[in-house]
């Protein structure tokens, strides 16, 4: 019994020595997923991933200009890809782990509306009295889908726009009447629990996805850990964590 536990003991020792600490740079959308699927990793291997979020701009900023020590980057694969040309990122290292959708979303209390298809989602956004979006890649392509629907002149005097997606989220917590939001589906799934609720996503025929990849950094201190995680992400029995945030898993 004694040789047991002192053979447990030992194999704590090792985990705890051989733990890293992996700097994470990430675009925001990714958050709801990422943190328990950074837990889970860190539970499995004892490696803890120390993480700060960015837009996807700031992100080609901080770490293009070679003053960020990260370890990871976790991006749209156009940001990794122009991070690879510069030799900042590894490209040969460089994995899309997911996908997210653009969704619907209401503030509690508010009616749902029926978004399933193309003809019920006209039908909500002519029925709201506000129609809030923001101006980012999700906001660029509403505006398109809005023209394709044949209502964009119609919603352009009750539409409000905002820079970002979370000022979007904050707008509806606290907005009153008949109103209805778009925004990433990770973003939303963020605010689930202060005031916001998912209506649902766009419908199939509709639906326009964002990629996220994850790219280690070429100058990585702990590599070797990073490399794991990539792993972790990537593996097909722990999409489920990271679905739970409402990143979808990418195309195989």
């Amino acid at each position: 019994m004694l040789s047991v536990l002192v053979a447990a003991l030992a194999m704590a020792a090792s985990v705890g020595a051989s733990a890293a600490t992996i700097e994470v740079l990430s675009a925001g959308a990714v958050e709801p997923g990422l943190l328990p699927a950074a837990e889970a990793f860190r539970r499995q291997t004892g490696h803890e991933a120390r993480i700060r979020f960015a837009t996807a701009p700031a992100l080609r900023q901080r770490v293009g200009g070679g003053g960020e020590a990260v370890d990871m980057v976790i991006a749209p694969p156009a940001v990794l890809d122009d991070l690879a040309k510069t030799g900042r990122v590894d490209g040969a290292a460089r994995v899309v782990v997911g996908k997210v959708g653009v969704g619907v979303a209401v503030r509690d209390g508010a009616p749902q509306p029926d978004v399933r298809t193309p003809e019920a989602l006209k039908r909500a956004i002519l029925g709201a009295e506000s129609v809030i979006y923001n101006r980012a890649s999700t906001g660029l392509y509403l505006e398109t889908l809005f023209q394709r629907l044949g209502i964009a002149q119609e919603i352009a005097a009750r539409s409000t726009r905002y820079p970002d997606g979370a000022s979007v989220m904050e707008h509806l917590i606290k907005g009153s009447g008949r109103e209805i939001g778009f925004g990433a589906i990770t973003e939303i799934v963020l605010f689930r629990d202060k005031g916001l609720k998912l209506a649902g996503p766009l419908p199939p025929e509709l639906q326009q996805y964002n990629h996220t990849a994850v790219g280690i950094l070429a100058v990585s201190k702990e590599r070797e850990a990073a490399t794991a995680m990539v792993r972790f992400m990537a593996a097909p029995e722990n999409a489920g964590i990271l679905r739970k945030g409402g990143l979808e898993p990418p195309e195989r």
